[in-house]
């Protein structure tokens, strides 16, 4: 397929002066939202005990580990401010993202041990299931910096039951490797409780010489025998017992290397844990890039500065989405499926670090006269239409064929609506589309540049309706609603603003609570509460977008459960006619 891929035809054209100039003010509130971000983020990483009261105390903090642990270049943070239940200590306590290790891309996870050493706190518990899911769709190990004192008993009954709990992980270890994805775990500190099952869940355990994982802790061994209540001789003995157990914790080193193996090696320094996982990392089943390569990785032949100028922050003005594309893949080249049909969708196939990747994206501005065509309105960018539709079903079932991932760019307001829309079968298409997607059974992530709302998010590759989406991306200029807010005001209020007009009521009373919807809608769609919630995985600076996507198209061709011979591909036959 060499004549197919090595040279794919180029597209885009270098900015213009005047064009930078004129998005000068676009991109100043651009990055200015990144610089927002950036402080949350580094907030994040600064919760906590000082990191230098840790290292007096002879550990790293979790920062550190993953600092000697990963390749350097290539760490991608996920859920940096994820933080759905509002902790005061701003964090859900673990750390993680993607990155290499010893070469090979692994999920990454890690407790943060200068918060409340490492405890389960609410909020943790769905970011752990993120990163399981994350691991099993890309089908690459799982690496756990386990550092977890257990529970933060005050805010149990936030996190410790009901079936998203903190005990999901446990069984979804098993499912990791049940699918044969291993997990692996350098283990530091206390981990009685909570922390004891999240030390012995993973395949390899490889502990520090002060670590310890047990079924319960000092504190929880010393109270055991519940009394009914508490008095002075009682709190005597207490005081004992737990004295005895801080000398010799439950679940020591001696005894879960010497008497039960639990724990494959021990480490007398910290870098000699994480030494031992990047060995075991070698040791995983991982092809060369090389074997799934279709041509030699390449920059973009335009600059991804230009971004910044290309997305508009004005969600009202249009773009190319053509444009912005060319900065972010290999060489600016690419293969157009259909182009002249479906005109508001792109899609096509590129390539990212050498290796073929589907990409489907919203086209913006005026549509060509005559579309959509049935109906006598004109077509409007970012909305979807009945070839759309139709083009992306298509699109990604040949994809599925040949087993190329698929990059979703969305920047969409939702599906055309009215009885024309649903007599040219616009509901039964974007469930048409949900079902092409569910049976591809290939690795998806989700950009959401601008705009995702109404059903259009769940079915250009959201992750709500989409079992196969790995990971989805914000950038600075997303915003994600069923609506948009006035749209919303409009659908909740008009019926009453007939009823008090009909009834002789003043109406700025509604104008008022109109205003209030619409602003409630606007905090609640910004790039950091999307984060924060966990609408998005991350915000993503612009320029540091593709290194996303090479991180993805890297860790899904690094191990695949199933392969399509390049030769036997038919996806870039179709394109070509």
């Amino acid at each position: 397929m060499r004549p197919y891929f090595e040279k794919m035809p180029g597209f885009g054209k270098p900015l213009k002066d005047n064009r930078k100039a004129r998005s000068k003010e676009s991109r100043a509130k651009l990055e200015a939202v990144e610089a927002e971000i950036a402080v949350a983020r580094k907030a994040k990483e600064n919760v906590g005990i000082p990191a230098a009261k840790i290292n007096e105390r002879g550990s790293w903090t979790v920062w550190q580990r993953l600092e000697y642990l990963v390749d350097p270049g290539t760490w991608q943070p996920l859920h940096s401010i994820f933080n759905p239940e509002d902790n005061e200590e701003g964090t859900t306590n673990v750390v993680d993202g993607l990155g290499k290790i010893s070469g090979r891309w692994a999920v990454i996870i890690g407790f943060d041990n200068k918060v409340l050493a490492g405890a389960w706190i609410p909020g943790q518990a769905d970011n752990v299931l993120r990163v399981t899911n994350l691991a099993k769709r890309l089908n690459i190990p799982l690496v756990w910096l386990v550092n977890c004192s257990g529970v933060k008993l005050p805010d149990q009954e936030k996190f410790y039951a009901d079936r998203r709990g903190s005990g999901t992980p446990f069984f979804r270890h098993a499912e990791l490797e049940q699918a044969g994805i291993p997990v692996l775990a350098g283990i530091y500190g206390t981990n009685p409780a909570g922390g004891g099952y999240q030390a012995i869940t993973p395949t390899i355990l490889i502990a520090h010489k002060d670590s310890n994982m047990a079924v319960g802790g000092a504190g929880i061994v010393s109270g055991m025998s519940p009394r009914g209540g508490f008095d002075v001789e009682g709190l005597e003995q207490l005081i004992s017992v737990t004295r005895d157990f801080k000398e010799r914790p439950p679940g020591r080193v001696d005894v879960h290397y010497n008497e039960t193996g639990f724990f494959t090696r021990v480490c007398d320094e910290e870098k000699g844990v994480l030494d031992g996982l990047k060995e075991y990392m070698r040791a995983i089943p991982a092809y060369d890039p090389m074997f799934f390569r279709v041509a030699e990785p390449a920059e973009p032949a335009l600059a991804p500065d230009d971004l910044y100028h290309l997305l508009p922050f004005n969600q009202k003005e249009t773009y190319s989405f053509d444009e912005i594309l060319a900065r972010l893949v290999d060489g600016s080249e690419h293969m157009e499926f259909r182009p002249d049909y479906g005109p508001e969708i792109y899609a096509g196939l590129v390539k990212i670090d050498g290796m073929a990747v589907g990409v489907i994206g919203n086209r913006q501005g005026v549509l060509p006269k005559g579309y959509p065509e049935y109906a006598d309105y004109p077509g409007i960018g970012g909305k979807l239409y009945r070839q759309g539709l139709i083009k992306m079903s298509e699109f990604v079932t040949h994809c599925s064929r040949d087993r190329v991932p698929v990059v979703w760019f969305q920047d969409t307001s939702g599906i055309d609506v009215g009885d024309i829309a649903e007599k040219a079968e616009l509901l039964g298409l974007g469930s048409t589309l949900i079902y092409s997607i569910q049976q591809t059974d290939v690795p998806m992530m989700l950009v959401v540049l601008r705009k995702g709302s109404a059903a259009a998010h769940y079915i250009m590759g959201g992750p709500t309706a989409n079992r196969h989406n790995a990971f989805t991306l914000g950038t600075a200029a997303t915003e994600i609603y069923v609506m948009h807010g006035e749209t919303a005001a409009v659908a909740t209020m008009a019926r009453r603003a007939v009823k008090d007009k009909d009834s002789g009521k003043p109406l700025e009373p509604i104008a008022e609570k109109m205003n209030e919807i619409a602003k409630k809608y606007y905090d609640t769609s910004r790039p950091a509460y999307c984060a924060r919630h966990g609408f998005v995985d991350e915000i993503v600076d612009l320029k540091a977008l593709r290194g996303y996507l090479k991180a993805f198209a890297g860790a899904v061709y690094q191990n695949p459960t199933s392969t399509c011979p390049r030769h036997q591909m038919l996806l870039p036959r179709i394109i070509k006619g």
